[in-house]
């Protein structure tokens, strides 16, 4: 075999092998990116507790930023609502309470969501429109829907007042309105 023709069946192998380890190093990396995700999403129903009317759906999607949480609620009375995750998935208690205080994982202060030390719950408020509608999306930093501080299994709840932010622990944000325990969610859209 003439050294030419060597030559190029070595670079056509050589070209082979490269677009082989191309493919295969994609394949492990959407593998990876697959099994990073595969927490990406959650979501809760909420029920309203006893004697209350508001009820709706809160989905949580990790995106790049943080976690994208969409509400859309119904029932509610026109106004400001406290809005947090609270520490147990137990929404089984008639007026709520079961599902204990605000999820604090790192036993930081009550604040407001875009405080630099705040509950990992503490997602603020939500405000009902006139016919006691809320439909928002936020991004915020610092939910996990994976880990140690995962909010997956816990409970998301709709209080009757506004949260005012500085009282401990709870905000001052009155009765437990609605409630529904946050659970993983299929990738799949």
């Amino acid at each position: 075999m003439s050294n030419l023709r060597q030559n190029r069946l070595l670079t056509l192998a050589a070209v082979a092998l490269a677009t082989l380890g191309s493919l295969f190093g994609a394949a492990l990396a959407y593998i990876v990116y697959a099994d990073e995700m595969k927490d990406a999403r959650a979501a809760a129903e909420l029920a309203p507790t006893q004697g209350q009317q508001a009820k709706g759906t809160v989905t949580f999607e990790k995106k790049p930023a943080g976690v994208e949480v969409a509400v859309q609620l119904e029932g509610l009375k026109p106004g400001v609502h406290g809005f947090h995750v609270h520490e147990k998935g137990d929404c089984s208690a008639p007026d709520g309470a079961s599902a204990g205080g605000h999820f604090n994982p790192a036993q930081q202060p009550h604040a407001a969501r875009e405080a630099p030390a705040r509950h990992a719950g503490d997602l603020g408020n939500v405000e009902a429109d006139a016919s006691g509608k809320v439909q928002i999306k936020i991004i915020d930093p610092k939910l996990r829907l994976d880990g140690p501080e995962s909010i997956v299994g816990k409970a998301v709840i709709v209080h009757e007042k506004a949260d005012d932010y500085t009282t401990q622990p709870t905000g001052n944000a009155g009765a437990r309105v609605a409630c529904g325990v946050v659970k993983a969610a299929a990738t799949a859209r």
